[in-house]
């Protein structure tokens, strides 16, 4: 009786909360437009195969590496209706691939639809807290939006919503959606004694959200021209550089979930681009925000010819500088003031970070000096401290095969290297920004092929044909175990589910959870035995494979 009435009483505080988001995503989040301001579509002309162009000079193209190329110019709500009618087909796929995984990782509809809600009221000032030339620019690109999503919310709300995707990707680190590596040479460290920055964005919603990344060239009407490495209608930036040889990229911390949104870390990576030219200027653009979640901020700075770490916490923002030739960022802080934090505490226990910081140390010590194509190597490599096989995916290799994108700048030269799909196995394609910056209003321009990096030898052999088979028999076990579809492995696919990857505890802690889900108890027992053997990224995941042995134990 007790709990029918909690229950009745639980039912008009959900359904309030669900009126008041109602009313917030649809009413209280207006356009960011004056009156009057609205424009019509832009027309896109096709002017070759993947190759788009507007009246006013912006354009799209797919290069022959399997990159898209963009740029977009002038004010605010030019650049974001231009990106949002050139990339409307990718933005289309894009969002569907983000809501298909979001449907596959929460197996009930109606826990979904609740998550929905939820999701709604961290977000519900989230506009006061993005400068107003993003809001426009996001308005305008979210005009191009599927219609088939508006049962989420409307279009400008789900566009906005989605900048702050990264923040509650890592602030769910359990979900493994980030666990990103970054690295600075200079000195003797580096071949020239100039800064070479390299980094790995491992930011994973499933792979078909790692398809068809993109470099788009901003010429904004305000600020500094800059290249970032995102994704369709992604007006945030997590890898860029500017005309004044800043560079960005972002790392993520040991974050709190948070109880309402603030400003993206994303937004904060762009108002940087976009309007400082030394680390200090992006120090005080970083710190005038609070932030969602906790981030670090690696900036490069070719004018102060040195790089530093902005550490932000929603509470804290600190400048971590080293007088050292080489700089390391995993996913802990290592400032005096947040080093000792106790969420980064509590992560560092975890033992992959500092794992993972440990190994490119050892690789930057072994290849040193670094090369942009030495730098590429180190970002390839998927072995653990002192080169130990450790499987396929795991965490703690600074290549766990699920890198959105990869990069290497070269901020005194003024050269970038993009990684082609797949993850940073495809070819490291090279942009000369000297060139690209001068480059007329409208003209179009690539990367430079002989300074390009080739493919990685691993990319053509049986190895990586195995690890395609281990991601799809994993996805579909994820699968079966968030929402009981699809069909029972077979024998077969069991034994080359194993082969394809058998020095990964992935493998064996997935078999383990599989068995375990039908009453196999025997079978995953056996498998879970196996996964304790070898290298396992994360306490929680070891813990977790220990709880699922005692549950096995019970019923054997």
């Amino acid at each position: 009786m007790k709990k029918r009435i909690k229950i009745l009483l639980i039912i008009p505080v959900l359904l309030l909360l669900a009126a008041v988001v109602t009313y917030v995503l649809n009413v209280r989040m207006s356009s960011p437009l004056a009156e009057g301001q609205e424009k019509d579509y832009i027309r896109v002309q096709e002017i070759g195969e993947n190759h788009f162009g507007t009246s006013d000079g912006s354009w799209l193209r797919k290069n022959d590496k399997g990159v898209w190329e963009l740029y977009v110019h002038g004010e605010p709500y030019a650049r974001g209706l231009a990106f949002g009618a050139l990339a409307q087909r990718l933005l289309a796929e894009k969002e569907s691939s983000f809501i298909s995984e979001i449907e596959n990782r929460v197996p009930s509809s109606s826990y979904l639809n609740f998550l929905k809600y939820v999701v709604g009221w961290f977000h519900r000032d989230l506009d006061e807290y993005v400068p107003d030339e993003y809001l426009k620019e996001i308005y305008g690109s979210s005009q191009y939006m599927a219609d088939s999503f508006d049962y989420i919310s409307p279009k400008y709300h789900r566009g906005l919503s989605y900048h702050a995707a990264h923040d509650i990707g890592h602030a769910l680190q359990n979900m493994n959606l980030v666990g990103c590596t970054s690295f600075v040479v200079k000195g003797d460290k580096s071949e020239n004694g100039k800064l070479l920055i390299g980094r790995n964005f491992d930011f994973y919603f499933g792979e078909e959200f790692a398809k068809d990344r993109m470099v788009a060239f901003y010429n904004p009407d305000q600020g500094y021209q800059f290249m970032s490495v995102t994704w369709a209608c992604f007006s945030g930036v997590v890898s860029g550089i500017n005309e004044k040889g800043l560079t960005v990229t972002l790392n993520s911390a040991k974050s709190a979930i948070p109880s309402k949104g603030k400003t993206p870390v994303s937004i904060i990576a762009r108002q940087i681009l976009q309007y400082a030219s030394t680390i200090d200027e992006a120090y005080a653009i970083a710190k005038s925000y609070d932030s969602f979640v906790a981030e670090t901020f690696l900036i490069g700075s070719k004018k102060d010819r040195r790089a530093a770490l902005i550490e932000k916490t929603p509470e804290v923002t600190v400048l971590y500088e080293e007088d050292d030739s080489e700089m390391i960022v995993t996913n802990h802080f290592q400032s005096d003031e947040l080093k000792n934090d106790p969420l980064n505490q509590d992560y560092l226990q975890e033992g992959v970070s500092d794992y993972r910081y440990e190994r490119v140390h050892q690789l930057i010590d072994s290849l040193e000096p670094l090369t942009p194509t030495r730098a590429v190597h180190l970002l390839r490599d998927k072995k653990g401290l002192d080169g130990e096989d450790i499987g396929l995916a795991n965490e703690k290799a600074v290549n766990q095969l699920i890198a959105h994108h990869s990069v290497i700048f070269s901020p005194e030269e003024m050269i970038v290297w993009v990684s082609a799909p797949p993850y940073q196995l495809g070819e490291y394609v090279a942009y000369d920004l000297n060139e690209i910056f001068k480059t007329s209003e409208g003209d179009f321009f690539t990367y430079t092929d002989s300074l390009s990096i080739a493919a990685d030898p691993f990319l053509d052999s049986q190895g990586y044909r195995r690890y395609t088979s281990f991601v799809n028999i994993k996805d579909r076990i994820q699968k079966y175990l968030a929402k009981g579809e699809g069909t029972k492995l077979q024998e077969k696919e069991i034994d080359g589910f194993i082969k394809s990857n058998p020095k990964g505890f992935l493998t064996y802690y997935y078999l383990g959870d599989y068995f375990k889900s039908i009453g196999s108890w025997q079978e995953a027992e056996k498998y879970y035995n196996i996964a304790l053997d070898l290298e396992i990224a994360k306490q929680s995941e070891r813990k977790h494979i220990e709880e699922g042995l005692k549950e096995c134990m019970q019923h054997l």
